[in-house]
């Protein structure tokens, strides 16, 4: 007796190539309606790395304004060039201590998300020692 020989075997059931014509393209269209959720959440991937890297930039100006102010310099000009070109910073509170200078630096978090301005403002403080 041979294997696979059986009652039925070789004999295509009647409405299986139907099938197979009706389901061309089902995948193309699962893809497509998939598609926007996939898009969604590679935004959402960008706008948290957008998040922290206005984060870590407030910091960096903060420090940069500290170490100025701190040298008697112009802390809120040195506070922006540390800053990326495309981001909107400042350093507006300064403030003495007894032997310190503590600068607060504020960025904008921009956003890559349609219908949505930004994400508010990403605030950063530095203390440094007074060197005059």
């Amino acid at each position: 007796m041979a294997y696979g020989r059986g009652r039925g075997a070789g004999v295509r059931r009647k409405g299986a190539h139907d099938r197979g014509a009706r389901d061309r393209g089902q995948v193309a269209l699962e893809y497509l309606g998939f598609l926007p959720l996939l898009l969604l959440v590679a935004l959402g991937a960008v706008q948290l790395g957008l998040i922290a890297y206005a984060a870590q930039q407030a910091g960096t100006a903060a420090r940069t304004g500290a170490r100025s102010a701190s040298l008697d310099g112009n802390y809120n000009a040195d506070c922006q060039q540390a800053v990326s070109s495309w981001l909107k910073a400042s350093c507006g509170d300064l403030a003495f201590g007894d032997d310190e200078v503590t600068v607060t630096s504020t960025v904008t978090i921009p956003s890559v998300i349609p219908g949505i301005g930004s994400f508010g403002e990403a605030h950063k403080t530095a203390t440094m020692p007074v060197d005059h």
